[in-house]
């Protein structure tokens, strides 16, 4: 939950079969590894418990599922004629590449929950921000209120109250 009050929701993944594989109750963040099966998966995000205030929530779906990709990318060598060092220097830099392309990709997902944390703690911040500047500002109009009425008791124990005529 990057924003909203309390920062907390409740979450829940259901199968293609329409079991509760997983869910949470009121938790601000989370992490949750899935076995899947073939069908559509239902991501609930419930904020009944709350529904007076909204909330900004952050999510990301990763698939592991890299086998389809490196099948695709193996048709090339059937094109590929020549000696057998070169089909192994190919192989080789292909694995690096494929390898490079993997990190990158995790690197790409790590940046996103980072950004998500780092727009969930500036909300916070400003929230906090606006919070202490409020009570700054109803403490000096209390603290002016206080010296105005000892100025004015302090001036009255010195005021002369008879009245003389001559």
């Amino acid at each position: 939950v990057l924003d909203g009050a309390g920062l907390d929701v409740d979450f829940q993944i259901s199968s293609p079969s329409g079991h509760v594989i997983f869910s949470d109750y009121r938790k601000s963040d989370g992490v949750h590894t899935v076995e899947t099966e073939d069908g559509d998966y239902a991501l609930c995000f419930d904020n009944t418990f709350s529904a007076v205030s909204e909330k900004v929530i952050f999510f990301e779906l990763i698939l592991d599922n890299m086998d389809q990709d490196i099948a695709d990318s193996e048709d090339w060598k059937e094109y590929i004629q020549g000696t057998d060092m070169l089909d192994m220097k190919l192989e080789d830099i292909m694995d690096t590449i494929n390898s490079v392309k993997a990190r990158l990709g995790k690197s790409v997902q790590i940046q996103a929950v980072l950004r998500a944390f780092e727009a969930r703690d500036r909300n916070i911040q400003e929230s906090n921000y606006e919070r202490v500047n409020v009570w700054s500002v109803v403490n000096m109009v209390v603290m002016v209120v206080v010296s105005a009425i000892q100025v004015y008791l302090l001036r009255s124990l010195f005021d002369d109250k008879r009245k003389v005529r001559t």
